[in-house]
C-alpha cells in the first residue's frame, strides 16, 4: 500500500488516510456523512471508498424493500433509481481508479458488511445503547473506544496536573 500511496495525487492519498462515506436517500441528492456509525440508518444506501475498496451498503429497510421486489414495480420507479444511483457512481469509480478497487455489495446483516463496520468510529456500541435515547445508526459490536471518548480522555490528560 505504501507504493500506492507515494504515487497518487493528494485527492486519492487522503481517500486512503481518511475513507469517504456518502449517504443516498429519498430525501435529496447523495451527501457526503461521517465515517461513524450513527450514520448508518436503515432507510439509506451507504458508499464507502476507501481507495482499495467499494462497498454499497443496503440499509435494513432498504434491503427489505429490495428483497420483496419493490424496484421492479413501476409504481416504485423512484426506489429502483435509489437503488441505481450508488451502482452508477460506484461503476465511474472502478472505471478511472488505478488499481481497480475491491468491489463490495452487501446490506444489513450481510457476512460482507464487517468491511464497513470495521472502518467506521463506533459511537454506538453495545456498552451504550441505551444512553442514546432515540435510535439512530447501527450498533458496534467492539471493545474499541469511540474517537468521543479517546478525545475526552486526552482532554482530562492534558489538563490534569502530573505529581
Amino acid at each position: 500500500h505504501r507504493h500506492h500511496f507515494a504515487r497518487q495525487d493528494l485527492t486519492q492519498s487522503l481517500i486512503m488516510i481518511q475513507p469517504i462515506l456518502y449517504s443516498y436517500s429519498f430525501y435529496g441528492p447523495p451527501e457526503p456523512v461521517l465515517l461513524d456509525s450513527s450514520s448508518i440508518l436503515a432507510d439509506r444506501i451507504l458508499l464507502m471508498d476507501t481507495f482499495f475498496q467499494i462497498v454499497i451498503y443496503l440499509g435494513e429497510t432498504v434491503a427489505q424493500w429490495r428483497n420483496a421486489g419493490y424496484h421492479d414495480m413501476p409504481e416504485y420507479e423512484n426506489f429502483k433509481q435509489l437503488l441505481q444511483a450508488p451502482l452508477d457512481d460506484a461503476q465511474e469509480i472502478l472505471q478511472n481508479r488505478f488499481p481497480m478497487p475491491r468491489y463490495i455489495n452487501t446490506e444489513h446483516g450481510g457476512s460482507q458488511a464487517r468491511f464497513l463496520l470495521s472502518k467506521v468510529n463506533p459511537s454506538q456500541t453495545h456498552n451504550n445503547l441505551y444512553n442514546w435515547g432515540q435510535e439512530s445508526g447501527a450498533p458496534i459490536l467492539t471493545d474499541d473506544v469511540s474517537l468521543q471518548v479517546f478525545m475526552d480522555h486526552l482532554k482530562k490528560l492534558a489538563v490534569s496536573t502530573a505529581s
